[in-house]
């Protein structure tokens, strides 16, 4: 239900919060993880490459699903903080149409240009039908990825963590169930991976945007609630478009590593693709709870309580902090064991190449998700013009360090070493233009 995040202590209020958005990010990263697992185990190495090779595609459009979900929540946040009820329903609407366009603009997109983006970063012939064929079935259910983003971000947006993550554990647990279904029982081969997720994200989606709708319409309102505004639309573009160029410019960071990455042959694209989605696991995680602490904001922010936002960020510091611990550690201490689980019959370059990578990279989990709560401190409060310069420095230097690494070193160590000096430079940007914000001025946080 409906949660208001402007009184109570910061602390209590956040972990409350983000605590189920937690929940949900480990069921919204089954669905990946279950897709590699599933190829590598049942099907193969060249699978297994495949899968991960078109992973690094569908960020793309996830990324614009992913900017359609802050722009709706972030705008829905500061109105419900502002009790601007009716304004807030049209705004839900405005956003689901502006959805729709861009949704459908990148399926033609994908479905026109798919295997051009496949052979650009250097697809290997013996794995180019399974990616293609992936690739194709995953941007047919684009519609349910982008609706299914856009509802999550309303429900966050009212205070409400709990219902993403029931429908998430849910849909999650019947992909896992749905894939080896389809790849065991059926011999569908990747195919059946991507038919798997296709069919669960569809059933997610309708569920969640009906309860979006069926609540909404329990909310008493005063005035017109509109189809659409174009001034609501502007705000919402606000946050969204520099989002989805953040989340699409770092797929398309990631796209160009992965072309350095296929140089090297499967055993390394086998390697680095378990790896990818255990680091990812852990990112995503920061992401979604600075997402949190997003909302979290934004309804400080509509309210007009630029106290309490201090206070949650210094919240959502310990908090992230608190899972690097345990991550970190796991990722240093039994890496081997958790990129082999990937692979059947794994070769000693795929997982040494899986292990140097995360060795590399978990130590500055620290520094990066520090960068992150203060990011979503800056977009919760639309202060996106320094939101976007962090970032695309993380993204730049990423790039470019990845290609004259690797090119002085000879191997793919010079392209691990490139994350976490972006890392670090982008923290430090992001953290300079948090403490310009106008709320370290304000009094300590009430309660």
């Amino acid at each position: 239900m409906e949660r208001d995040l402007t009184t109570g202590e910061p602390r209590t209020v956040l972990w409350q919060f983000c605590l189920p958005l937690f929940g949900s990010i480990v069921f919204q990263q089954l669905y990946n993880i279950a897709d590699s697992l599933v190829a590598g185990k049942f099907v193969g190495e060249n699978a297994l490459a495949a899968v991960g090779n078109s992973y690094e595609i569908t960020l793309i459009f996830i990324a614009f699903a992913f900017g359609c979900n802050i722009g709706c929540s972030v705008v829905v946040s500061q109105l419900f903080g502002a009790r601007r009820l009716a304004d807030m329903k049209t705004a839900v609407r405005t956003a689901m149409i502006a959805s729709a366009v861009v949704c459908a603009a990148l399926m033609a997109v994908g479905a026109a240009w798919g295997p051009a983006l496949l052979r650009a970063i250097h697809t290997p012939e013996e794995v180019m039908a399974d990616s293609a064929l992936y690739l194709r079935i995953y941007v047919w259910g684009l519609p349910f990825v982008f609706f299914y983003n856009v509802a999550t971000g309303i429900f966050s947006a009212l205070g409400d963590s709990r219902t993403p993550f029931l429908f998430l554990a849910c849909s999650s647990t019947g992909n896992i169930l749905a894939d080896i279904l389809f790849v065991t029982a059926f011999k569908m081969g990747v195919a059946g991976v991507a038919w798997a997720t296709f069919l669960c994200q569809g059933i997610s989606c309708l569920l969640a945007v009906a309860v979006v709708f069926a609540r909404l319409e329990r909310m008493p309102s005063e005035g017109t609630v509109a189809w659409f505004s174009w001034p609501l639309f502007r705000k919402f573009a606000l946050i969204a478009v520099p989002s989805m160029l953040q989340q699409s410019f770092i797929s398309v960071g990631n796209i160009l590593i992965q072309g350095v990455i296929n140089g090297y042959g499967t055993g390394v694209m086998a390697g680095y693709s378990a790896a990818v989605k255990l680091n990812n696991l852990v990112i995503t995680s920061f992401t979604t709870l600075g997402n949190g602490v997003s909302n979290y904001a934004a309804q400080n922010l509509g309210a007009g309580r630029l106290d309490r936002i201090a206070a949650g960020f210094r919240a959502g510091v310990r908090m992230v902090w608190t899972l690097c611990v345990p991550m970190a550690a796991l990722y240093l201490l039994a890496g081997g064991a958790l990129v082999g689980f990937f692979i059947d019959r794994p070769t000693q370059t795929a997982i040494s190449t899986g292990v140097q990578f995360l060795r590399i990279l978990a130590p500055f989990y620290f520094v990066v998700s520090t960068k992150l709560v203060a990011d979503g401190i800056l977009r919760g409060t639309s202060r996106m013009g320094q939101f976007v310069a962090a970032t695309f420095t993380d993204l730049i230097l990423r790039v470019v360090l990845a290609y004259a690494l690797s090119a002085a070193m000879g191997k793919p160590l010079g392209i691990w070493c490139a994350w976490p000096i972006g890392w670090c430079v982008a923290t430090a940007i992001s953290l300079f233009c948090y403490s310009r914000g106008p709320w370290r001025a304000g009094q300590p946080a009430r309660t």
